[in-house]
């Protein structure tokens, strides 16, 4: 970010400023110190819990900023991830019990689909539901003029920024309506991009455990091929992609700055985007060390999880 063209300082001012204001102001955000100290200064702040201010507007805090705008992006990534599963999951089991036409179709599936670039298809879903059939809307998170409703008891209110789970508290169904219909075309485009991991490891997981001697028990005790797939293959299979899951799931928070500029969703992404474009250096780094440890969290709580599901891991 240092290296790019542009003051991030000269976005307040018109052309014509006066040497001395400037100064004042690039003195105020510590651009006129060498490039290890700024460096330095920013690890100190982070040990204390300081993302630094913000470059462009009123020079705001960086934290509160972000803390803002990542419900809107956990949303999104949670519906998204579990359009993922659901399909690849189904897909990939279905590819694994089928031969012929039906597994050859489901692989052409797994690689055509994660191959496909997010922004172009979700172009494709806004022109096919949002303008040709007029059926869903393409951008927001709500309807223009709906007001958000929260939980309030005792004169406060729970607000977790997450509008479905907001509206269902409070009780407001047509909100809770309203911010689903928002949701199906991004989540269904980022989901289904995704998806295409999920039924390529399920297909594969699938086919070995459907060769495992428990499989071959089960089978000879007379039990339903439908039993012996989806409970007891099927389940073993899903052990080791629990852990692809759970980093899939943290890579979509953030990967989802395609799907948020497109749909215009006020999220992490669309935040960073805007960032980046104001040249301000701490809400970009803050954005990317927020990530970062959100990423890093997500795998840790993965891995437990894992060594729960899967005894083995444990011994």
């Amino acid at each position: 970010m240092r290296v790019l063209p542009g003051n991030p300082v000269l976005l307040k001012f018109e052309k014509n400023t006066d040497p001395a204001l400037l100064a004042q102001y690039t003195h105020a955000l510590g651009l006129d110190k060498p490039l290890y100290v700024q460096y330095f200064d920013y690890l100190w702040g982070l040990l204390h819990g300081d993302l630094g201010l913000s470059m462009a507007g009123a020079f705001e805090p960086v934290g509160p900023q972000i803390l803002s705008r990542f419900p809107a992006t956990l949303e999104l990534t949670s519906y998204s991830f579990i359009v993922a599963v659901i399909v690849g999951v189904l897909l990939g089991a279905l590819g694994a019990r089928k031969t012929g036409a039906t597994d050859d179709s489901v692989k052409v599936f797994g690689i055509l689909i994660y191959a496909f670039p997010v922004f172009f298809l979700g172009m494709i879903l806004q022109l096919i539901f949002g303008v040709w059939f007029r059926i869903l809307p393409v951008s927001g998170r709500l309807d223009p003029g709906v007001i958000p409703t929260y939980l309030s008891f005792g004169g406060h209110s729970l607000q977790t920024g997450i509008l479905t789970l907001d509206s269902l508290l409070s009780g407001n169904l047509p909100e809770f309506v309203d911010a689903v219909r928002h949701l199906i075309l991004p989540a269904t485009a980022l989901g289904l991009v995704i998806s295409g991991i999920f039924v390529r490891m399920t297909r594969a997981n699938m086919m070995e455990t459907m060769r495992a001697d428990f499989v071959t028990a089960a089978r000879a005790r007379g039990l339903k091929e439908r039993t012996v797939v989806y409970s007891y293959a099927l389940r073993n299979a899903l052990l080791p992609i629990v852990t692809i899951m759970g980093l899939q799931f943290a890579l979509l928070l953030s990967g989802a700055i395609l799907t948020e500029t497109e749909f215009s969703i006020l999220g992490l992404g669309s935040y960073l985007v805007d960032r980046i474009n104001f040249r301000d250096y701490t809400a970009v780094q803050g954005t990317v060390v927020f990530l970062a440890l959100v990423i890093s969290s997500v795998s840790l709580i993965v891995d437990i999880l894992y060594a729960y599901l899967d005894p083995r891991v444990r011994l």
